[in-house]
């Protein structure tokens, strides 16, 4: 009982000391040898993080990682890490920090993923999901026109894979395509023909 006390009243101490100003330029140290760890976004490109709690009440959750690049949080890859609260890290270090030493606060990242089925850039509209799919858990009323194409069992299309319209929608553009080329070979071939008569 005594230990744990000592350690949560340690653990407020900690996170008063790293917002005064010896306590930033000491976790100012750590950053640029990223102790804390790297951001797990690869478009960050290995940008070191910043411990950060969601809560500056002890016993609320674990410490997360913030990246300044790409302004998310994310679980600690220590165990260690990942077992200490979070609120000894509180939830203003990060941000203070930032502002206090703007010269190591990163350019953000341009890159973005775009999700793409056969090449093509999947529109929005094809992730969605309407309230009679929410309601009834997906295609449980027997509806086909939102089942998952490629999403490994059942639910709607949701983030399982592209819905079966939208796969539909890009083998019918393929056939479209193949069919053209097909015709404007047949015409190729018979305007060849003609001049060789």
């Amino acid at each position: 009982m005594v230990e744990s006390a000592a350690e949560a009243l340690y653990g407020l101490i900690h996170a008063r000391y790293i917002i005064t100003a010896r306590g930033l330029n000491a976790m100012a140290d750590k950053f640029r040898k990223t102790e804390f760890g790297r951001c797990p976004r690869v478009y960050c490109n290995g940008q070191g993080c910043l411990p950060v709690g969601l809560s500056d009440v002890p016993g609320h959750s674990t410490v997360k990682l913030y990246c300044p690049k790409c302004e998310d949080i994310y679980y600690p890859r220590n165990k260690y890490h990942g077992n200490m609260d979070g609120a000894y890290f509180g939830t203003t270090f990060a941000h203070l920090f930032m502002m206090t030493f703007p010269g190591l606060r990163p350019v953000k990242p341009t890159d973005k993923y775009v999700p793409k089925a056969f090449g093509f850039r999947i529109h929005p509209s094809a992730w969605g999901s309407t309230a009679d799919d929410n309601n009834n858990g997906g295609n449980a009323g027997g509806s086909s026109r939102r089942q998952a194409v490629g999403g490994g069992g059942g639910g709607g299309g949701g983030a399982n894979g592209i819905t079966a319209a939208a796969a539909a929608a890009v083998v019918n553009s393929i056939k479209r395509d193949h069919d053209e080329a097909g015709e404007l070979q047949k015409r190729d071939k018979k305007g060849q023909s003609a001049k060789k008569m």
